[in-house]
């Protein structure tokens, strides 16, 4: 699939690094580093510009060595941006961690994830068809 992409960072376009992978590391492009304090969150913006095609969606998730390794990771995780929106695409980051973390121009924040999507349409009933499950929420398909 092909998507228009516009690019007003300094930094190459996302990629995927192996042909196994499902996300393109989305990279901060900032005239000067954002440090964030423990608990503190900002938007972080990447300077890229993108029109999917309807039916699609760009989900922005978290980089698991950034979040594993640092306790950074992306607060409205995963962050959708929707085929119509033409505006920059922005990381909502969040420190979890202890210590304060500096985010540097150009350093890996996310990761970007194109996925197909359907759209649903509601059909009001008065009652649900019966499961063995039924209304159990949290934790009620297995003790352990």
């Amino acid at each position: 699939m092909k998507i228009k992409i516009i690019n007003k960072s300094d930094h190459p376009l996302p990629h995927y690094e192996t042909l196994a992978s499902a996300g393109m590391d989305l990279r901060a492009n900032s005239t000067e580093a954002i440090t964030l304090q423990p608990l503190e969150r900002t938007i972080v913006k990447t300077g890229l510009f993108i029109e999917l095609p309807i039916g699609y969606e760009a989900q922005v998730r978290p980089r698991s060595g950034l979040a594993a390794k640092k306790g950074i990771t992306v607060l409205n995780a995963p962050g959708t941006v929707d085929a119509d929106y033409r505006g920059e695409i922005g990381v909502i980051l969040v420190n979890l961690s202890n210590e304060p973390f500096t985010v540097e121009n150009g350093e890996r924040i996310a990761q970007l994830v194109i996925a197909r999507h359907e759209r649903a349409e509601w059909i009001e009933v008065e009652e649900l068809t019966d499961t063995t499950r039924g209304a159990g929420g949290f934790g009620s398909t297995g003790t352990k």
